[in-house]
């Protein structure tokens, strides 16, 4: 069955509350001060039976100019409105600005209600009619049909009724795909049971045992019960008004405002790109930076607003900004927002989110305009392409994009595909999970990379290439490590680079060294073959040689690194050759003996003690020989 939520509107004691117990039987003034006083002050709420037997929900709102931030909290939510206007004083200040809200939050479907009509006569009845009539064709209830009851008398009642009934049948029903989103409007604690929060869930479903998470605060809980007009349900769905019991949470824990959905479906914000319009009949202007308070959903936060293409907003005109609120709220791209001003406290304007996570943006830029004209117009797939460019190397998956662009994942997922293929974007797996870069992402990253594998190349020209590691923590900052690894192996598959064990090189890149390095290494090859059981040090050849120490590393890692010379001590540094020939004398000595001293080794070597020392300490750790006291023996 459909679900349909209604809202009352109007004036302090025009009779929405009578009205509503006229309709469903039911006084939705609960509080004691409610009684005492005979107005509303927080929201109501009631199940009501259509003449087709389907059952809506109503949502009834204070009036009193004080409490219109209870009434934005009811408004937020609802598929249709009843105005109610009382025969006795015609449309008065808060009328008019509940007819304000509800247009600034997109309600188009309603009913004027004419209450109390049993206290005047026809002709008076009949100018607080046209009084209505002129005073909708400014606004968005213009054709709104016009009904005149008594809530005391009954009359106009099933007339109300049934165009109630006609007004919703063909109400388009909400989504209930996607990730749950609950809008906290009322908070209590019940015996026996906890902490139950209600609200109208704007999407998805909610069921019995579902882990939930609250917002701003980031609080884990999971839904003990749920109620849905009064009865035990096991499924909650989109449209439906739903009380829902929450396990692990004191009453202290939530409040109005905050938000109950799906783990991990949206995050609070303190900032947000929208489009903002004026009231033209707002009495003052908006200036850059003005202070504001922000309504969203149930949501109250103040706030500034930056204006990105202007300095002030007149009455009627519509423009982009940003705006900054001083404590977080929960936001959606296309959500519908109220602002009032600060002081006076007064309903001047409202608009729609654009962006709920965007950067700080800088004003009059051409740039950003057209990005955020992107936005709020473009197809789906123009905006998951902005997001991804916008992302730059910053690799995502398609939940984050569906988040960002405030879409259904799987229509998400059709974009990319097509963005794939058409090799506007790249998918790399990483353990059966899809993330996405923007082709012209892709290439500022892989032209930084070459960039700085070239300046690397041109620096040490004889090193295989640059560390791996510091190739990722420049270019390839992913938050999943094995996502830098497969990016680097897809821009290998691609020919953009060679990755070789801890180095990345160019393709094509083999070691040389320059006439410098070149006669380096030269020189040092003579002085290791001059004597190659006794070479000097490296730095004992620069210094005779007048090698300079930065040179003298390179070529020195260089032919350690080709092993044309093994480093055998801490520094002692023999040519590859030599200690191959020791081998090969060593061989020989253990034919004829089983146990090598040092001075033996010494003999053998025809070397001093400080060389045979740590080339019979290499040998032991390369395991040909073993320490057997202070002997060696050959190492079988």
């Amino acid at each position: 069955m459909k679900r349909v939520v209604i809202g009352t509107a109007g004036h302090i004691d025009h009779g929405k509350t009578t009205l509503v117990k006229a309709l469903t039987g039911i006084d939705t003034d609960r509080l004691k001060e409610e009684k005492q006083r005979g107005i509303s002050i927080e929201l109501g709420f009631a199940p009501l039976r259509l003449p087709s037997g389907q059952v809506a929900a109503i949502v009834d709102v204070p009036g009193h100019e004080r409490f219109i931030r209870h009434m934005l909290a009811g408004a937020s939510g609802v598929d249709a409105v009843m105005l109610v206007v009382a025969a006795d004083e015609g449309i008065m200040p808060q009328t008019r600005e509940h007819v304000d809200i509800i247009e600034l939050l997109g309600v188009d479907r309603g009913v004027v209600v004419i209450t109390k009509k049993d206290l005047v006569d026809e002709e008076w009845l009949m100018l607080v009619e046209e009084e209505i009539r002129d005073f909708l064709q400014k606004c968005i209830l213009r054709h709104a049909p016009v009904v005149a009851v008594s809530a005391v008398s009954g009359e106009g009642i099933d007339t109300l009724l049934q165009i109630l009934q006609d007004l919703t049948s063909d109400l388009p029903e909400r989504a209930v795909i996607g990730k749950a989103r609950l809008p906290i409007d009322r908070a209590f604690s019940m015996t026996g049971f906890g902490t139950v929060v209600t609200g109208t869930l704007w999407s998805g479903r909610i069921r019995v045992g579902d882990s939930m998470e609250v917002l701003p605060p980031r609080l884990p809980t999971r839904v003990r019960t749920l109620q849905v007009h009064g009865q035990k349900v096991e499924e909650a769905e989109a449209g439906q008004r739903v009380a829902v019991n929450l396990q692990g949470l004191e009453l202290s824990d939530v409040q109005r405002g905050f938000v109950v959905c799906t783990p991990g479906f949206l995050s609070p914000t303190h900032r947000l790109d929208a489009t903002i319009r004026l009231l033209s009949s707002s009495p003052r202007t908006i200036r850059n930076w003005n202070r504001i308070r922000f309504h969203l959903g149930t949501g109250e936060a103040l706030g500034r607003v930056v204006l990105l293409d202007r300095d002030e907003l007149l009455p009627g005109e519509e423009a982009y900004a940003q705006i900054v609120l001083e404590n977080p709220i929960v936001a959606a791209r296309n959500d519908r927002f109220v602002i009032r001003f600060y002081s006076p406290m007064m309903t001047v304007g409202g608009g729609k989110v654009i962006d709920p996570h965007p950067p700080k943006q800088k004003r009059f830029r051409e740039d950003v305009l057209a990005r955020l004209a992107v936005k709020e117009e473009g197809s789906l797939g123009e905006r998951v392409l902005q997001e991804l460019e916008q992302r730059g190397d910053d690799a995502c998956t398609q939940q984050e994009i569906a988040a960002r662009v405030g879409a259904d994942e799987a229509a998400v997922r059709e974009e990319l595909d097509r963005l794939v293929e058409g090799q506007e974007a790249m998918r790399v797996e990483v353990e059966g999970k899809s993330f996405y870069l923007a082709r012209l992402a892709l290439e500022e990253m892989e032209a930084g990379i070459q960039k700085d594998l070239e300046a690397y190349h041109r620096r040490y020209p004889l090193r295989k290439g640059l560390p791996r590691e510091e190739l990722r923590s420049r270019h390839l900052r992913f938050k999943q490590p094995k996502l830098a690894a497969a990016m680097l192996q897809a821009m290998e598959d691609r020919g953009v680079l060679v990755a070789q064990g801890s180095s990345v090189a160019l393709p094509g890149f083999e070691p040389k060294p320059t006439p410098v390095q070149q006669r380096a290494i030269e020189v040092l090859r003579q002085a290791f073959a001059a004597d190659m059981f006794s070479p000097p040090t490296p730095k004992e050849v620069a210094e005779t040689e007048g090698i300079d120490p930065e040179v003298l590393a390179e070529v020195l890692a260089f032919l350690l690194e080709t092993g044309e010379l093994v480093k055998v001590g801490e520094n002692a540094v023999f040519l590859a050759e030599a200690v191959d020939e020791g081998k090969r004398r060593l061989d020989e000595f253990f034919t004829r003996e089983r146990e090598l001293s040092l001075a033996a080794a010494r003999d053998i070597f025809q070397s001093s003690r400080k060389h045979t020392l740590p080339l019979m300490e290499y040998y032991d750790r390369i395991r040909y020989t073993r320490r057997v006291g202070d002997m060696r023996v050959r190492n079988r």
